[in-house]
């Protein structure tokens, strides 16, 4: 699925939930009728935009920190022609959060959130053993809020 495959409601959608959902009963429900659609409507556009790969994540976002978890920010250095399979291997992880390419030497950046901070350890572990990569750990430091919203 490319951003051409979508039509006018699909690209409102996808607006709209950047904005969160609802605190209410139903919350699909709730965007559904802001949008003018039904809500089985709603929530068959969200499986076919992340059966298509247009989402990657639809989900809420935790303070695992605040929840008693651990959360990193990781890098690794790719060789491009593993690029692919590297990124299948990493995002098998459940603990991976979210995972970027960048146009740098560590061009594999992701985020690992773990039920406790020593599960993090763990976590680098694992992905250094199914990679064959170093993972370079950066725990944060200082928490900055930037407000992203990529319209469609």
């Amino acid at each position: 699925m490319i951003l051409d495959d979508l039509d006018g409601v699909d690209r409102r959608l996808i607006n709209r939930l950047q904005d969160g959902l609802p605190l209410v009963t139903r919350p699909y429900a709730a965007v559904a009728e802001e949008l003018g659609i039904a809500e089985g409507d709603l929530l068959y556009r969200l499986e076919r935009l992340r059966e298509g790969g247009l989402l990657s994540r639809f989900g809420p976002m935790y303070h695992a920190e605040r929840l008693g978890g651990g959360l990193t920010l990781a890098a690794l250095a790719v060789p491009e022609a593993d690029f692919d399979r590297v990124s299948d291997a990493v995002n098998a992880f459940p603990e991976v959060a979210h995972n970027y390419r960048r146009e740098h030497a560590l061009n594999m950046w992701f985020v690992l959130a773990t039920e406790t901070p020593e599960a993090i350890d763990a976590a680098i572990a694992g992905i250094e053993a199914a990679t064959g990569l170093r993972v370079f750990n950066m725990p944060k430091e200082e928490e900055f809020h930037v407000r992203l919203h990529l319209p469609v």
